[in-house]
Formats: C-alpha cells, sequence, structure tokens
C-alpha cells in the first residue's frame, strides 16, 4: 500500500460541521411545548431540507390548518415565493408559507401547529395592513407590533391580577421570589416567538421575550396542557382580530431564564439582584 502523500485525503477525514438542528434540547422547557411533533420534525431537517418541508406538508394536510383568509396551509421553499411577493400577503393570499432549512423557519412552522389561530390572526391582520398601506419603506406602528408579537412573544397566562401587575411594574423580587410559590399554580408562560426560540438554542441569562399578558380564569390550572393551549390560542387571536388598539406598549419585557422552574441557577436568590437583565422599569404598574 502506498502511503499518503502530505494534506492527501485530509479532506476527505474532516468532519462536517454539526447541523444547527441537532442542537435542539427537547429537555428544556422552551423546547418542550413542542412536543412530538417537534421531535419527528427534527430528524426529518437532519435527513435534508424536502424530508423537512414533506414531514411540515403531511402534518398540515393531516390537521386541515388554514392561513389568515382560510385558504389551506402548506409549505414552500423559500426559492418558490415569487419575485416581489410580499412574505405575509403570499400567505395570506395562497396559504403557503416559504420556508428555509434553518431554526429560524423551523421554529415558524412549529408554531403553526402550538397555536394555530394566533399565527393566522397574525397573518390576517398583517395582510389587511399591507392592503392598505402597502410594502414601504418602513412597516408603521401596527405591522412592528405583529411583527414584534410573532417573532419574540411570550405568552404570560395569569389569574392573579397581582402578578401581572409585578410583572408590568418590574417587580422582579415580588414576581420570582416572594411569589415564586403561585408559578404553575396562578401564573405560566408559554414561549410564542420563533425568533426567540432560535435565540434560546443557546441558552443565555440577558435572553428577554415580549410577554403578552393574557388573563385567564382561576381553573385554568386545573386543566390538562392541551386544554390550556387551545384556551390561550383563542382567546389571543381573538384579542389580536379584535377593535382594540395594537401597539408594542401592550409588552412587558420578561427575562426568560427568571422563569422559576426553567434555569438551575434562577433557584438562588440572588440571580435576580444582576439589574443588567432585571432592571428597574420606567413604567408605573
Amino acid at each position: 500500500m502506498r502511503e499518503r502523500g502530505v494534506g492527501e485525503g485530509l479532506a476527505d477525514e474532516r468532519e462536517a460541521p454539526p447541523s444547527p438542528f441537532a442542537a435542539i434540547d427537547w429537555s428544556q422547557p422552551w423546547f418542550a411545548q413542542l412536543g412530538p411533533r417537534g421531535e419527528r420534525w427534527q430528524r426529518a431537517a437532519l435527513a435534508g431540507y424536502p424530508d423537512l418541508l414533506a414531514a411540515m406538508n403531511a402534518d398540515a394536510a393531516r390537521i386541515g390548518q388554514t392561513t389568515g383568509r382560510g385558504h389551506p396551509l402548506a409549505f414552500i421553499a423559500q426559492d418558490d415565493l415569487p419575485p416581489g411577493a410580499a412574505y405575509e400577503a403570499h400567505i395570506a393570499s395562497t396559504g403557503c408559507v416559504p420556508t428555509r432549512h434553518n431554526l429560524h423557519d423551523f421554529f415558524n412552522g412549529s408554531m403553526w401547529f402550538a397555536f394555530p389561530r394566533i399565527k393566522a390572526a397574525l397573518n390576517a391582520r398583517q395582510s389587511a395592513e399591507l392592503d392598505v398601506l402597502g410594502v414601504g419603506p418602513t412597516r408603521g406602528g401596527v405591522r412592528d407590533m405583529l411583527t414584534l408579537f410573532d417573532e419574540n412573544a411570550l405568552l404570560f397566562a395569569c389569574a392573579d391580577p397581582a402578578l401581572s401587575a409585578a410583572l408590568r411594574g418590574f417587580d422582579w423580587r415580588t414576581l420570582f421570589v416572594a411569589r415564586r410559590d403561585a408559578w404553575r399554580r396562578s401564573c405560566e408562560v408559554r414561549c410564542f416567538g420563533h425568533a426567540l426560540l432560535e435565540k434560546l438554542i443557546a441558552p443565555f441569562k440577558g435572553c428577554t421575550g415580549h410577554a403578552w399578558i393574557v388573563d385567564v380564569p382561576a381553573d385554568y390550572f386545573e386543566w390538562e396542557t392541551a386544554a390550556r393551549n387551545a384556551w390561550l390560542d383563542e382567546a389571543v387571536s381573538a384579542a389580536l382580530l379584535g377593535t382594540g388598539e395594537l401597539t408594542s406598549r401592550l409588552f412587558a419585557p420578561l427575562p426568560v431564564l427568571g422563569i422559576p422552574g426553567w434555569w438551575p441557577d434562577n433557584e438562588t436568590p440572588a440571580f435576580y439582584d444582576d439589574t443588567t437583565v432585571f432592571r428597574a422599569g420606567r413604567r408605573k404598574s
């Protein structure tokens, strides 16, 4: 056998960089909500782009989900978006969601199944704004708010007004320390924003979502998870489609790793002493 020359065959031996899809840790609470479907999609994504689209479309056909204007939901390759077409308008008019082979769009697609009515409501409002204002250099206040919701929202389900007031008032010691035992009994969180989920692949202390506060009935916390999610889906979508003003001031910032039970280090009260993350707010509760 002849000896290999210097550098010969090294390219063959170099390991391919790991797929970003392999980094999803399903034990984390922000990913666990996506359940078995997410793990199936992960396996498909690791197999390749066509496999991911096929898995997403098979699920869409199975449940009969529709987009903002009632068209059946489907997922297409990003390159199939016609030149010059606006993303949200295309979804509304065709039902087809342009999807890239990356984590950002993987989590975006996941939300069409986790909270289908909210996603359809966002699409309906975005496309309605485009009908009025067209595609311009700026989005406008309503579209900015809707985009922020889609990309970075947390759903803060709460049955205790004092906890909602603590969140709005940046009263972190009350929300996370003094009233810690109220979590999962009087309040809880669902991650919705797909950009936020993408960031949480590599969680960091300052990672902050925009919390949309949802007042829930007291017996909400006695329901099964699926029933809670369905209730949130209905209530939030109705609010987004309602006549109330939509503005970014409706959100409250919420550092994700501060949520009790979501990060080991926050078991120690001193975790919340970091004022670069748990900042004092300027708004009144």
